[in-house]
């Protein structure tokens, strides 16, 4: 049975292919100095820029621009973002981007008027914010981490080789985000099936938990099961604007905090990939994908008839003639059925990781207990050395 809970999610969504429409009337809620947070410069050659521009000079801002934000958000990055926006005194940060643009906005929103090294204080010790929060709000150009809609900000430290997923609170989640599927078209195709893998593993990561029959669960079957068959048709064609809003609307979805509420998480492909991720710079999506597999078979015996249940509903795999734990065992063939489909990454080796990089690897991950299994430091190592 579900537990209990309390649920709650603040974020206002603008969705849909002339949503950018709504930003000049959003942002006359906000002072008149604004943070415009972006990445590499994509933005500016597509016309999300001069989109989000155009706005920003509609609703009378004052633009401080910080560009450069990487796929993977450093401590460096952060601690520079936090100095401008407190030097400025901004009123607003407006992350024009993907999920990391957004998480590590987020992090800056609660280290600009912190009085401790904001990494320390967040993402080692994992505390919550005790000084102002300037108040975020985003432009979604590439989907997959869900970031629009929750409180999460991962950041990255190569020093430490560590890279730190820290969930916020509703107050630190975005105020409004605008969702236009067409401003995804031009993500280049390795990112945006990343990001499709993405969005999948964040729905497991909560599915494949607990035994129980609840409605989350249900959801998040239909979840997956528009997702592959719209991943499908976007990987033929990018430009279908069907699958790729229909994919859009997914990701948000699969990590809002909905799917987890009453029940509990695992994540443990998360905090495995992550610690790849710190090691390598790897794309996320792509460090997710390529220990899945391993991992999976490695917890499958906790949870046979939760795999054997995702056998059927998702994959339409039929039971005739086969035990629960073949049921179970063709889910992982499905699933990477689909993964080769798509085109990510199911070798870790694919992605720089060599063998001496995995003790240290599996000591950079940080283990939990949601899931059907709490693996050790040596079945992490057995699990990387399996994805390789």
């Amino acid at each position: 049975m579900l537990g209990n809970f309390v649920y709650s999610n603040p974020t206002k969504l603008y969705f849909g292919d002339d949503a950018i429409k709504n930003l000049s009337d959003e942002l006359k809620n906000y002072g008149p100095r604004v943070l415009l947070t972006y990445g590499g410069g994509s933005i500016k050659r597509n016309g999300v820029y001069d989109d989000v521009m155009a706005a920003l000079k509609a609703a009378g801002k004052e633009v401080i621009e910080l560009p450069g934000v990487m796929p993977n958000p450093t401590a460096q990055k952060l601690r520079e973002g936090a100095k401008i926006a407190r030097d400025n005194d901004v009123d607003l940060i407006l992350a024009v981007g993907g999920g990391s643009t957004i998480d590590y906005s987020k992090g800056v929103s609660v280290s600009a008027w912190c009085d401790e090294d904001p990494w320390e204080k967040y993402y080692l010790r994992q505390e919550e914010p005790s000084c102002k929060i300037i108040p975020v709000g985003s432009v979604l150009t590439m989907v997959g981490t869900g970031s629009e809609m929750n409180g999460g900000s991962v950041i990255t430290n190569h020093e430490q080789k560590l890279k730190i997923g820290k969930v916020f609170g509703d107050n630190v989640m975005p105020k409004f985000s605008i969702l236009n599927p067409r401003y995804t078209f031009t993500v280049p195709k390795r990112q945006m099936v990343a990001g499709f893998y993405d969005i999948m593993c964040h729905i497991l990561e909560q599915y494949l938990s607990d035994h129980d029959d609840n409605t989350t669960d249900y959801i998040a079957e239909g979840l997956m099961r528009s997702l592959v068959h719209s991943s499908r048709i976007a990987v033929k064609n990018p430009e279908d604007y069907e699958a790729r809003s229909n994919i859009m609307w997914t990701a948000t979805w699969a990590l809002n905090t909905l799917l987890k509420m009453g029940k509990s998480t695992d994540w443990m492909v998360h905090m495995i990939g992550q610690a790849i991720g710190a090691y390598t710079d790897a794309t996320h999506g792509m460090t997710l994908s390529a220990v899945s597999i391993a991992y999976y078979r490695h917890i499958l015996d906790g949870g046979v008839a939760k795999f054997a249940r995702w056998a059927q509903a998702v994959w339409g795999i039929s039971a005739d003639g086969k035990t629960e734990r073949e049921l179970a065992l063709a889910s992982l063939d499905a699933l990477k059925g689909w993964m080769d489909e798509i085109g990510v990454a199911t070798e870790i080796t694919s992605l720089g990781v060599t063998e001496d990089m995995l003790d240290g690897i599996a000591r950079a991950t940080f283990i939990l207990n949601g899931g059907y299994k709490v693996l050790d430091h040596d079945e992490i190592v057995q699990v990387l050395k399996e994805s390789m």
